[in-house]
């Protein structure tokens, strides 16, 4: 096999990170209903299933870029697609709500690992601009067929019981992938350059992971409790952690010793208005999916199966305005960001008002691929609007600081945003939905706010 055949390969072989990290969120939506009755969870445990994932994932996602800097990209992205493999058979082996969690935790704690080292493998082994920009393009078609796919699985796996419950299989179809994944980079990949100056930050890592966990906890526990003192105390003793965060990082910074985040970025004006974007549109993204999987079945009394069938199509409008979006933004600037998000809000109100029980499938279809093609003219672009400002040698750092904000605002929107739904599903689907849509509407007019603060250039 030649170099610029073996070099393709690799990045089909690197490529199943994203893939299957993706996957195992959006599987999980429209299969909660099935797993709340599997394990007999309460809402508030359902929840932790998405947000613990997420959980994980951001708070390691940096040290995750490093170790491979440091021990070499290939042997890290080995041992995380182990580790991926094993706690989602774990996950699948759950017996209790305690469990499920805490394996998802971990799961996505390996998904933190594994999935930097396709992004840095592609800059390795794609020198050439345009090979790159196939490479780079190729990454982010396997998001959307990701998101495609899981949903669909979601809903087949769980409306299927052979052997074992049809919910735990969308946690042991990882196994076959993940040993072929396995085998195919111990023969195919090739190690990089290791970097033995990369330096850890293990009480940074240590300090964001409390500070998370202090915040995201409580938001869904508290509620369910129905406040108490501890849920309250854990909130405020986050926003201290958080404080104290930055000031370790910036006195770490002062001595030159490599923090886990570097906080000179947050004084680029433009960065930190992008990152408010950020924050507000992935937590209405990650609710929005959550919400409108479990309202089509528990509202709308929609089988998981034509649930996940109901969002191929707007993933197709996703992957094509995303296609598009990425040719509008060099000519439109922000404003195809604009039309986007504007389009989104248009369509969560029309959903709002729409859909009751007995509503045609073509008024839900037709409303959801409005959706997703507004979304692929968001989404996809962001990234390219909040490093736009940031100086060359700060780029590695700062697309750092986009992740781990993108998977901290997710799981804030599955807390904040869910929580609100389920609080008001007692009231039932439809006024629990209308509540979650107005919370939603609310993160929409936030990111055009801060769309509009952006420079057009």
């Amino acid at each position: 096999m030649n170099e610029t055949n073996n070099k393709w390969l690799q990045l089909i072989i690197v490529l199943s990170a994203p893939l299957l990290s993706v996957i195992d969120v959006f599987i999980i939506n429209i299969a909660i209903p099935a797993i709340k009755k599997g394990v007999h969870a309460t809402d508030a445990q359902v929840q932790l299933v998405i947000a613990g994932y997420l959980l994980g994932y951001a708070a390691f996602l940096i040290t995750g870029g490093r170790a491979g800097d440091h021990f070499g990209r290939k042997k890290v992205f080995f041992w995380g697609m182990l580790f991926f493999t094993v706690t989602s058979c774990l996950c699948g082996l759950s017996m209790t709500p305690f469990q499920l969690n805490v394996t998802r935790f971990f799961q996505g704690m390996s998904a933190s690992f594994m999935v930097p080292q396709t992004i840095a493998l592609i800059q390795t082994l794609f020198t050439d601009v345009k090979e790159r920009a196939k490479a780079i393009s190729l990454f982010g078609i396997t998001l959307g067929i990701a998101s495609i796919t899981g949903q669909v699985l979601g809903g087949y796996l769980s409306d299927i019981h052979w052997i074992v419950a049809g919910w735990r299989l969308i946690f042991f179809i990882n196994l076959p992938i993940g040993i072929i994944t396995l085998w195919a980079t111990h023969k195919y990949v090739s190690e990089t350059k290791i970097s033995h100056s990369t330096q850890f930050d293990y009480s940074g890592i240590f300090i964001l992971t409390f500070a998370l966990f202090c915040l995201i906890y409580p938001l869904i526990q508290g509620r369910e409790a129905g406040w108490p003192l501890w849920s309250i105390g854990l909130l405020v003793l986050s926003v201290v952690i958080f404080i104290y965060f930055v000031y370790n990082q910036k006195k770490k910074l002062a001595e030159n010793r490599n923090p886990l985040i570097d906080v000179r970025l947050f004084q680029i004006k433009d960065f930190d208005i992008g990152l408010l974007a950020v924050l507000f549109h992935f937590m209405l993204h990650t609710s929005y999916l959550l919400l409108s999987a479990l309202y089509l079945q528990n509202g709308l009394g929609i089988s998981a199966m034509n649930t996940g069938l109901y969002l191929i199509l707007p993933g197709f409008l996703f992957m094509t305005s995303s296609i598009l979006a990425s040719k509008w933004i060099i000519r439109f600037g922000k404003r195809v960001l604009q039309a986007g998000i504007l389009l989104m809000g248009i369509t969560f109100y029309l959903q709002m008002e729409c859909w009751k029980p007995g509503t045609d499938s073509w008024v839900i279809i037709s409303l959801m691929s409005t959706w997703g093609f507004g979304n692929g003219l968001v989404l996809p672009s962001l990234l390219n609007i909040v490093l736009k400002r940031v100086p060359t040698e700060y780029a590695g750092a700062a697309a750092g600081i986009y992740s781990t904000f993108q998977q901290t605002a997710s799981a804030l929107g599955v807390s904040i945003i869910g929580g609100i739904f389920f609080y008001f599903s007692k009231q039932g689907w439809q006024t629990a939905y209308s509540a979650g849509i107005i919370a939603i509407l609310i993160c929409v007019a936030l990111v055009g706010i801060m769309l509009y603060l952006l420079p057009n250039e």
